[in-house]
């Protein structure tokens, strides 16, 4: 059986199940389109190209109209776990099944299916991102049993004190970016919820309590000491720690009160890339196991859709899936070799170069789904030197308290961290144990780790490890292959520019190394 799911509106994206197991999950932002795109013609003629025959279900998941019709729901609608509608359309002429069913829904089936095929009597799938903060009881059948309300809006919540504190978002008739909750969690960081004074405690209790962020109530706290002092400020940070702490208790306590301790846990929604909360639920003994997806927020929401779909027509949720499920390179164009000497790869002297201080643009296979490089479309550096983090920051075109993150060879994560365990889809934080590490370090000791087997990644398991061999450790600075505010780069036209633009010397794609004249 062939399923087509469809996410509508922001971090559009097309996802494609076949008997089982995920061909195609492609966001629309890809390929260096604008982040959060919607999806557009180019995504589905993509996977028009790629599938040999009509699907057999399209599945669209739930959403609001836009503009005037904000109120009129697409498809299945946003909110709600009612049960799927299924029936029949046209698709280019063939009888297929059409399939609608929430956006909640997708969030809850991505986070089911992709977790590991294990059956359990019950578990609880903690939905919480933009516009929905709850808990979903489901059954042995993968039926929603019960919803536990928490909190409405915890992620816009996150991100709306970053706007309070940023003097240039108006006090009144916005919405605060998306990306102000991934600034926000590098923010919180630099604080200490043990610092913040009475007036400031109550402030954040109020960020908690305010009844929507949809538009920013910004006006209505004038009177919060981190109004408009700057998101750096020492007033804004520690109320950030502290937001951050209140956020995992709020729905850690109703977890206590409302479900029975035990239960495996699966996370879903944007709040599932915060890497702390995530560290949390997995520290907790409430609950029996932990699991997260890759692709936690909307980039995976098609996925769940499909899974849904999958579901429906066949009682099983359950995917196999891959990380690196997006679509091949293009080479549009090939690099001036007059510039730039075309060599195979040979991953001990491109160790040799990066430890030097070369940036890399690394290369490899198909790209992959969610929203963090995880080494297939990324920027490779050493990472010993601070000045390291700053050029990376610097290319990006980033804030320079952003920390960036390192890619560790599976072999060494016990060795550079005091949590050993595999992470191989940088969900969690980690305390590192020296600090040698200077350009993967955050300002409280922590990074955010993708940990790197062979079997899973061998191209990068390869150079990690000839980069261990000169320097002792398999640790590399690993960023995502992008221009600012745009998905990865996905061709080798936007790969020349983005490395003229920025200087870099070295461009890796698959086994070729393009390497820059007089370097």
């Amino acid at each position: 059986m062939l399923v087509m799911g469809v996410k509508p509106g922001h971090d559009g994206s097309v996802a494609v199940i076949e008997d089982g197991r995920l061909v195609l999950s492609l966001e629309a932002e890809k390929d260096s389109f604008p982040r959060h795109a919607e999806v557009t013609p180019m995504v589905l003629l993509d996977v028009a190209e790629r599938l040999g025959r009509v699907p057999d279900v399209i599945a669209l998941g739930g959403w609001n109209a836009a503009g005037g019709a904000a109120h009129r729901p697409v498809g299945a609608g946003y909110h709600g776990v009612a049960p799927p509608s299924l029936d029949t359309t046209r698709f280019f002429g063939e009888r297929v099944t059409s399939f609608s069913s929430s956006h909640v829904r997708s969030h809850i089936m991505s986070a089911v299916g992709m977790a590991p095929r294990e059956y359990h009597a019950q578990q609880a799938v903690l939905v919480w991102e933009g516009v929905v903060g709850a808990f979903y009881l489901v059954d042995a059948d993968f039926t929603v049993v019960r919803e536990v309300p928490v909190l409405s809006e915890p992620g816009a919540r996150y991100a709306f004190l970053f706007a309070v504190a940023d003097p240039t978002f108006p006090d009144s008739g916005a919405v605060p970016d998306l990306d102000f909750s991934g600034k926000l969690m590098a923010l919180a960081a630099y604080g200490d919820p043990e610092d913040v004074d009475a007036r400031t405690a109550e402030a954040v209790e109020r960020v908690l309590d305010v009844e929507t962020i949809y538009p920013a109530p910004k006006g209505l706290f004038r009177d919060a000491p981190f109004h408009n002092a700057g998101v750096t400020a020492p007033r804004t940070v520690n109320a950030a720690a502290l937001l951050n702490r209140r956020l995992f208790e709020v729905f850690a306590e109703a977890a206590e009160r409302h479900l029975p301790p035990g239960l495996p846990l699966r996370v879903a929604g944007g709040c599932g890339l915060n890497c702390d909360w995530n560290g949390l639920w997995r520290r907790s003994p409430f609950f029996s196991s932990v699991f997260v997806p890759p692709c936690a927020n909307d980039s995976g929401s098609a996925v769940g859709t499909a899974i849904d779909a999958q579901h429906a027509m066949t009682g099983d949720p359950f995917i196999d899936w891959s990380v690196d499920s997006g679509l091949e390179f293009v080479r549009d164009a090939e690099p001036d070799p007059g510039r730039r000497e075309r060599v195979p790869l040979d991953h001990r002297e491109l160790a040799r170069v990066v430890g030097e201080g070369h940036v890399v643009a690394w290369v490899q296979g198909r790209w992959e789904i969610g929203p963090r490089a995880l080494g297939h479309r990324s920027l490779l550096a050493e990472p010993f030197r601070a000045a390291t983090r700053d050029r990376l920051n610097a290319i990006k075109k980033r804030e320079d308290y952003r920390p960036i993150a390192p890619c560790c060879r599976i072999e060494d994560v016990g060795k550079v961290f005091e949590e050993d365990f595999p992470d191989p889809h940088m969900l969690y934080f980690r305390t590192l144990r020296s600090p040698d590490l200077a350009a993967v370090t955050h300002v409280d000791g922590s990074a955010r780790a993708q940990t790197v087997e062979p079997a899973h990644h061998p191209p990068l398991h390869a150079l990690l490890s000839a980069f261990a061999d000169r320097h002792g450790v398999g640790v590399l600075c690993n960023t995502s292959l992008n221009f600012k505010a745009r998905g990865f780069v996905n061709r080798m036209s936007d790969l020349m520019d983005l490395a003229e633009a920025q200087g870099l010397d070295d461009m890796v794609v698959d086994d070729v190394w393009f390497r820059r004249r007089g370097a």
